[in-house]
């Protein structure tokens, strides 16, 4: 059996292992569940992403239908006010528009003749995102130039 300093230094030396084991011990405890924690941060912000492009796409569909139904409802107007079909132009113009799920915001009759049209489309999309809109213009062809 050792005594004296030695044997003290050995005790000593047994202790400090004992410490850093518990120590190390405690902090492996410590983060238990680290993982699953950052794991669902992940999880969390792909489902962020998910909904924001998810946002964003039916955004462009409603800016989509919007631009279609304004340029329908222009053409439809434009060829009632040439006398191509019967009606009033901007009562044709809100009627094609809501067949394209559009409501009309706007229609205007320009020209020597009112044979141009210019309507203003919105579609409404998601609850959060405002309505998209939509403007077109229609009217007769140019006339052809001399040279």
């Amino acid at each position: 059996m050792a005594t004296g300093k030695g044997a003290a230094l050995g005790r000593r030396t047994r202790t400090l292992e004992a410490e850093a084991e518990a120590e190390a011990e405690a902090e492996a405890e410590s983060e238990a569940g680290a993982g699953t924690v950052l794991m669902a941060a992940v999880g969390m912000s792909a489902l962020l992403l998910l909904a924001i492009v998810i946002l964003f796409a039916q955004a462009s569909v409603a800016a989509s239908r919007a631009a279609t139904a304004a340029d329908l409802s222009a053409l439809a107007a434009a060829d009632t006010a040439r006398g191509l079909r019967s009606g009033v132009p901007c009562e044709v113009a809100a009627e094609v528009a809501g067949r394209h799920g559009a409501r009309l915001t706007a229609c205007v009759l320009q020209g020597e003749a009112e044979h141009i049209v210019e309507v203003a489309t919105a579609v409404e999309s998601a609850p959060i995102l405002p309505s998209a809109e939509g403007r077109a213009r229609a009217g007769p062809p140019p006339e052809p130039t001399s040279r």
